[in-house]
């Protein structure tokens, strides 16, 4: 019998909508292919799944400029089509948590056309960061309020036909909120109620940090640090407060997961108190590189500083794990065989876990896209410089041996690679040793065993660089380094990421043992 709320040791699936499954045939996926999917996602054995955003949008940054927060962009679906897959999800026994962008909205939004065709010092304005440029630069030409740079590239203004500048932290499409604006407030206080009343689970909160910017614009050092003007103002916490309001105010339980960069795991518990948000994602366990030290420093920052620890690996926004462990590598299976050992070590954790659609698959980040192709605004703004994400956000192959790999009926928005036959669900669902099997063993083993485990861990003394920790009768080992190491006394192997004798444990594999 559950004793603790559902979302402290969940399995959440995160889906990127447009590269999921596509029932239209217009190469985008929709929402009715995600409930084509569920059985699949019912039988992975995931607790939960976080669709990212489906609002009407003009799409400059994949739907993460907003045009519409109560609505359904018709690439999409409609409300209906929405409606039926909450419905359908929670028959598979799947919470649904959505994506909320608050800190912006699309440049289309009506509110952002008003402010625009009004003056300085509207109420239409005032509901983003419309302001004055400083004195002319000494050569006369056009100077921005401050120094702050998108994080797209680029500065993080953009000056309109009055000579007034509005804030954009990312593309000059997605212009900021003014979060000190009461109307702005109680805006999204009405999104977050009309979505709980439409039977959704929870919301990812995007860019949970950034609200609220210091009043007097100060210039910046280049570079992130979480505290900083733009980043992590105390006020931000007193609209988490009002949002967690919202939320507890409606039956069941619903949940809000932020998406919080900080630089500590001190500074990220601040936004999980018992009055704020349920969790927020843990980005350090992404960053640590493939070390047993660099992964027990995480795990111990974490569980000393957090009461509802996350742990992700992969996301819509970086590089896919399988393809950040192999760099470098001298076998190029290497970062597989990590990805799948640093998933066993993960699950084993308090807490709950994030995945990334396609992990399961064992795709890697695709890295040869055409630039015809290419539609991150990153990659624009830069020129071309930096590749951006499109490369972790190819379409899912399910099943054929060709593009578009049972995507859907017409392509898919961005190129598959021909290699990726022998990566479909379909052929992975038949091979007892792929990583979808072992991701379903894997999670289908958890599930037994996560609500027999206590909540702390217990560090158990590894040879080599290798992590080895204990929690009630089960013990994860994870091997780092580059020789076999001894395992620990145990009665039985409950699962291993790759093969192992039963004493020792080869490079790049974890283990889970079993002490009855």
């Amino acid at each position: 019998m559950r004793t603790t709320p559902w979302w402290r040791d969940a399995v959440v699936y995160e889906i990127y909508v447009r590269s999921f499954a596509d029932a239209s045939g217009d190469g985008i996926g929709d929402l009715a292919g995600v409930r084509d999917r569920l059985p699949y996602l019912a039988e992975l054995g995931v607790d939960a799944i976080w669709l990212t955003p489906f609002y009407p949008s003009p799409m400059a940054d994949g739907g993460y400029d907003v045009a519409d927060y109560r609505d359904v962009d018709p690439l999409f679906g409609s409300l209906d089509d929405f409606d039926a897959l909450v419905e359908e999800a929670h028959a598979h026994g799947l919470r649904l948590i959505v994506d909320i962008v608050p800190n912006h909205s699309s440049s289309a939004h009506p509110w952002f056309q008003k402010a625009l065709a009004s003056t300085r010092g509207s109420e239409e304005r005032e509901r983003y960061m419309f302001r004055d440029a400083p004195a002319p630069a000494a050569d006369g030409g056009r100077r921005e309020p401050n120094n702050w740079m998108s994080t797209f590239g680029g500065p993080a203004w953009t000056q309109v036909a009055d000579g007034q500048w509005y804030l954009h932290l990312f593309a000059p499409q997605q212009p900021d909120f003014n979060w000190r604006n009461p109307e702005v407030r109680e805006e999204f206080l009405d999104i977050l109620r009309f979505w709980l009343a439409r039977g959704v689970d929870g919301f990812r909160i995007d860019v949970a940090m950034g609200l609220i910017k210091d009043a007097a614009l100060p210039d910046t050092e280049p570079g992130f640090t979480s505290r900083s003007p733009i980043w992590s103002q105390p006020e931000v916490h007193d609209i988490y407060r009002e949002w967690r309001r919202v939320l507890d105010s409606f039956p069941g339980t619903r949940v809000a997961i932020g998406e919080v960069w900080t630089d500590s795991a001190e500074d990220l518990a601040l936004y999980v108190r018992p009055d704020e948000l349920h969790q927020s994602f843990n980005f350090a366990w992404l960053e640590a590189p493939w070390s047993a030290t660099a992964f027990r420093k995480v795990i111990d920052d974490t569980l000393r500083s957090m009461t509802s620890p996350t742990w992700v690996l992969s996301n819509h926004d970086v590089v896919r794990h399988p393809t950040r462990y192999g760099e470098g590598a001298s076998d190029p299976s290497m970062g597989l065989a990590r990805a799948r050992a640093a998933l066993l070590a993960m699950l084993a954790l308090p807490g709950s876990a994030y995945l990334y659609q396609g992990e399961e698959l064992g795709l890697p980040e695709v890295r040869d896209l055409p630039p015809e192709s290419r539609q991150d605004p990153i990659f624009f703004r830069s020129n071309g410089e930096l590749l951006g994400r499109d490369g972790c956000r190819v379409p899912l192959p399910w099943s054929g041996t060709a593009p578009p790999y049972g995507f859907g009926p017409g392509g898919s928005w961005l190129p598959q690679p021909a290699d990726w036959a022998g990566l479909t669900a379909e052929r992975q669902a038949a091979d007892p040793i792929s990583t979808l099997s072992f991701y379903r063993r894997a999670l289908a083993t958890r599930r037994e065993v996560v609500g027999t485990l206590p909540g702390g861990i217990t560090w158990v003394e590894a040879p080599g660089d290798a992590l080895s920790f204990r929690r009630g009768p089960l013990t994860c080992v994870i091997n780092c380094g580059v020789e076999a190491v001894a395992l620990p006394p145990h009665d039985r192997v409950l699962i291993a990421s790759g093969p192992v004798d039963g004493t020792d444990l080869p490079p790049d594999t974890a283990v889970w043992l079993l002490t009855d």
